[in-house]
């Protein structure tokens, strides 16, 4: 889960493992794989970065085999 924040300045929790799509159309526009749609404060790239933060904690809690 990646905290983001809604134009508003609401704060809200999205599961980063849904998010089909992307895009700075100016804004950044969320799409999850469902087609619900989210318009948020951050960057692109801050929500990239976030996700795969988000990714590589996952990662992290799975044993070496």
């Amino acid at each position: 889960m990646i905290t983001l924040t809604r134009l508003n300045g609401k704060p809200f929790v999205i599961n980063a493992e849904l998010i089909r799509t992307v895009e700075s159309n100016p804004d950044t526009t969320i799409t999850l794989i469902n087609g619900d749609h989210f318009i948020v404060k951050e960057t692109m790239k801050d929500v990239i970065d976030r996700s795969v933060d988000y990714g590589r904690s996952l990662r992290k809690l799975i044993p070496p085999s």
